[in-house]
């Protein structure tokens, strides 16, 4: 039933944000952002769809559909795996309703800055992520980095004690519900689409957000300190409907696989000079940032960390966080 209701509503927002149909024959691509013009996930797609065009002029109607209008990173996965969207950029966290091995990626305090995350996504662990992606439907041709979390509130969040009793908006992933579960938290898994509002409702008192996405989404006006815990690196794909993927020649698919690879390394490269020019200009705009003692964060969630690998679901999880340890 729930697929059902996603394809008829991507079905209908297709229909209101689709823009007039071209004379030729090209091949229609809807590809989504759940951010606005200008920001490094639009610009991710935009720079994606200039290489296409470059290579093959005229050969694709490219259709980007921003801020989320088709669904939070949930539904744009199901409607991918439907056929009703080509492609978009999510947050590994998103993904692991259909690929538990991924949250090894979302685990705290296991990655020290992005040049570790690519050291491990160009191993095996990559290759095996790539492959269970491609099992559950998703062709996943490259990685991305959005950055370093950090924790979102109305007042400074500087100890684990802080969030005790707390309720936070997560990511709809059972490892972020169980992690700051752990610490005390109550979780309410929301889209990110839905943040600001609960935010601004007093549904939710806090979250974690990179720095980009608190300015980009305007949370600093309702949660105005960012605590920089830089708790999880958000590791995300760029990913396709893998049927669509199958369907396209040999040709094709290396100008896809070659787009994506560029696309995804300018959203890198944009998303982190973006960090902490956007936490500038939130604290232009009234935000604050607090500082805090990494160590005592680490020490805080280390039994989290030991016992979800423990309990997760695939039995190669213990082996995924070794490979991680040893890429430092």
């Amino acid at each position: 039933m729930f697929r059902l209701a996603a394809a008829a509503a991507c079905a209908l927002a297709l229909g209101l944000a689709a823009a007039p149909a071209p004379t030729s024959a090209a091949e229609r691509l809807t590809l989504t952002s759940q951010y606005g013009p200008g920001k490094p996930q639009t610009l991710l797609w935009e720079r994606f769809a200039e290489i296409l065009e470059r290579e093959r002029p005229g050969a694709y109607d490219i259709n980007i559909v921003t801020n989320g209008a088709l669904g939070g990173e949930k539904e744009e996965a199901e409607a991918i795996r439907l056929g009703a969207i080509t492609g978009a950029e999510s947050t590994i966290a998103n993904l692991t309703t259909w690929v538990p091995l991924g949250a090894v990626l979302d685990l705290p305090f296991v990655f020290q800055d992005a040049a570790h995350i690519e050291r491990v996504l160009e191993g095996p662990l990559g290759d095996e992520l790539k492959a269970a992606y491609r099992a559950e439907g998703f062709e996943t041709p490259a990685f991305i980095i959005f950055g370093a979390r950090h924790l979102l509130g109305k007042t400074p969040l500087t100890e684990p004690g802080d969030v005790d009793g707390l309720t936070m908006r997560v990511l709809q992933s059972d490892l972020h519900v169980a992690l700051w579960r752990s610490l005390g938290a109550n979780p309410t898994a929301l889209p990110i689409t839905e943040a600001y509002t609960a935010l601004s409702n007093g549904v939710v008192d806090a979250m974690d957000m990179t720095k980009s996405g608190f300015e980009a989404l305007k949370l600093y006006e309702v949660a105005p300190v960012l605590t920089e815990t830089a708790h999880i690196w958000a590791v995300g794909v760029v990913y396709f409907d893998a049927n669509f993927w199958a369907g396209l020649d040999a040709d094709e698919r290396a100008l896809f696989q070659k787009a994506s690879e560029e696309a995804a390394a300018y959203f890198n490269e944009i998303a982190a000079e973006e960090q902490e020019a956007a936490l500038q200009r939130a604290m232009a705009l009234g935000a604050s940032r607090a500082a805090v003692d990494q160590e005592l964060w680490r020490a805080a969630v280390a039994p989290f960390v030991e016992d979800f690998v423990r309990n997760m679901e695939d039995p190669r999880a213990v082996d995924a966080l070794e490979m991680i340890q040893e890429a430092r």
